[in-house]
């Protein structure tokens, strides 16, 4: 989901169903999600470092100071050096009281390789001299169930376009559940990552009870017979998201080919198309040429956001012109 209203700062939610992960594209103005909310996020993919992209960095920092967890940050060329600054801007005299260390690990894109630096909070977030490189392919992070692949796009600075391509979708049946007197719970976070490791027919699976995270009960069951009563498999769902971009043809291919067949895209769209050549200066699309790349890459369903502020009250005459655009008859 959208974090903010289409006129405010821009940044996608996207939370797990039955599992306390989330991952974040952009950090703007995140004050709309809470705590627990911010608590979930594994991964964060900002495009790029312009203050409505980035300046919830710190607020999210401020909620998972003092905890046991490690989080990863994606950002384009020159990233590690923002997040070194804002690291910077602090005095971490007392965090080697906390009980527990945030870790965040830092890749900086670059068009051929990943460069990645790690911070630790009981190490007052000082920067590490040492980094690792690995080859960049166009694909970012790669799990079992998912991978989230990316481009390069240009703003007058290079920019992340972002695409989250599922390998198949698990949807839990939660009547048959029921039926089963089996309870929602972290196993099913278990039972997916089971099928999505491509368990073997005939492989077992136990289902457990728990209080507190202690386990008070239990009850085995031979995985691909649980699946066929409890999950209804389906192909895997593409959602991609293009922020900040300047309408060029070569940057509108690099932008297609990344978001092709997607089944939701998320893209900005700042300008009514009467006004092209402000887009064209501030490096930004209108809601028109939004609407023509969807069109042409095959999204099935749009979303714009991203609103320039010249048109506030006039939303619903942006997400109009963006819509004739994408539904225009060939």
């Amino acid at each position: 989901m959208l974090i903010n209203d289409p006129f405010c700062d821009p940044g996608l939610f996207i939370s797990f169903l039955h599992q306390r992960r989330a991952l974040l594209f952009d950090l703007g103005d995140l004050h709309a999600l809470t705590p627990r909310d911010l608590m979930k996020v594994s991964h964060v993919f900002v495009t790029h470092a312009h203050m409505d992209h980035f300046i919830g960095f710190d607020l999210l920092l401020r909620t998972l100071l003092g905890r046991d967890k490690e989080i990863h940050l994606f950002g384009p060329p020159e990233f590690l050096n923002r997040v070194e600054g804002k690291l910077a801007g602090y005095t971490w005299n007392l965090v080697e009281e906390y009980e527990h260390s945030v870790c965040l690990t830092v890749t900086e894109v670059w068009p051929e390789k990943l460069k990645t630096k790690r911070f630790f909070c009981r190490d007052q977030f000082r920067p590490v001299d040492s980094h690792e490189n690995a080859w960049f392919q166009g694909v970012l992070l790669k799990e079992p169930s998912f991978r989230l692949e990316a481009s390069l796009l240009d703003h007058r600075v290079p920019c992340l376009g972002l695409a989250l391509i599922e390998n198949f979708s698990i949807n839990i049946d939660t009547e048959s559940l029921r039926n089963m007197d089996l309870p929602v719970g972290p196993w099913l976070t278990r039972f997916k990552r089971a099928l999505y490791g491509g368990a073997k027919h005939g492989d077992g699976f136990v289902v457990t009870w728990e209080d507190r995270g202690r386990t008070v009960k239990e009850e085995r069951f031979v995985l691909d017979e649980l699946a066929e009563k409890i999950a209804r498999i389906s192909p895997g769902q593409k959602i991609a998201y293009i922020s900040d971009v300047v309408g060029r043809p070569e940057n509108l291919e690099k932008a297609e080919s990344l978001i092709k067949h997607s089944d939701h895209l998320f893209i900005e769209a700042p300008f009514m198309d009467r006004d092209r050549a402000i887009a064209e200066k501030k490096c930004h699309l209108t809601a028109k040429q939004a609407g023509t790349l969807a069109k042409k890459a095959g999204v099935k369903r749009l979303t714009v956001f991203h609103f320039s502020p010249r048109y506030a009250g006039m939303g619903q005459e942006l997400e109009r012109e963006a819509m004739e655009a994408f539904n225009e008859k060939d």
